[in-house]
């Protein structure tokens, strides 16, 4: 395909919600590190790639500041968020273990039937980037299927910058994961509360232990 095809694929051609499918393309490059950690971002360039105006990449790219995606620089515009550091890994997942447990087990006793048997646990994945997307999706179905959408809100933009760091330091789908997801997902399908709540811990504990050794 020629370059001028593969621009002209790049462009988004629907009027209707341009804003937020430009936050979507942006949020892709970013998870994919097509647009690396702490990288300034060209309003010009990503305007000329999808064939918009400067108008919906900036409401995209303030969309993707409030959930610390981007920041703001004086006079320097927009940039992507750094990677994160030892101190905000050991913050994100404290909250994860005092929240996702929890929720787990809400979801054992409240989760419609029909969203259990959407949870995957990411067997088959074809790519790295692939698991992240069904990693996302498990623990968005899990946190809604308690009830609580507030948790399930702040838990999807914490998993964001989970991916992200993971791809900066490993391409391989954690087989791990996907085993820890099948006891969460079992537990959830029996309606066994505890058991959901200590397979979830189990899981974010190990999940930490996987990613802070990259930094030690």
């Amino acid at each position: 395909m020629s370059e001028v095809n593969e621009a002209a694929d790049r462009q988004i051609v629907r009027p209707s919600g341009l804003a937020e499918e430009v936050y979507r393309r942006i949020r892709a490059d970013i998870m994919s590190l097509k647009l690396p950690p702490d990288t300034r971002v060209s309003v010009d360039s990503l305007a000329r790639e999808l064939g918009v105006s400067q108008t919906p990449i900036r409401e995209a790219l303030s969309m993707l500041e409030a959930n610390g995606l981007v920041s703001k620089k004086h006079f320097t515009g927009y940039a992507t968020a750094p990677r994160m550091g030892r101190a905000q890994l050991d913050e994100l997942f404290e909250f994860r273990l005092l929240v996702e447990p929890h929720a787990a087990r809400k979801a054992a006793e409240a989760m419609a039937e029909s969203d259990i048997g959407s949870l995957a646990s990411g067997e088959g994945a074809p790519s790295h980037d692939g698991f992240a997307d069904m990693d996302t999706e498990f623990h968005k179905l899990i946190a809604q299927g308690g009830g609580n959408h507030l948790i399930a809100d702040s838990l999807a933009r914490l998993h964001i910058h989970v991916h992200i760091f993971r791809s900066c330091f490993r391409s391989e789908i954690a087989e791990e994961a996907v085993h820890e997801h099948d006891a969460v997902i079992k537990a959830i399908r029996a309606r066994d509360g505890a058991a959901a709540e200590a397979a979830m811990r189990r899981h974010i504990e190990r999940s930490y232990g996987r990613l802070r050794d990259f930094i030690e």
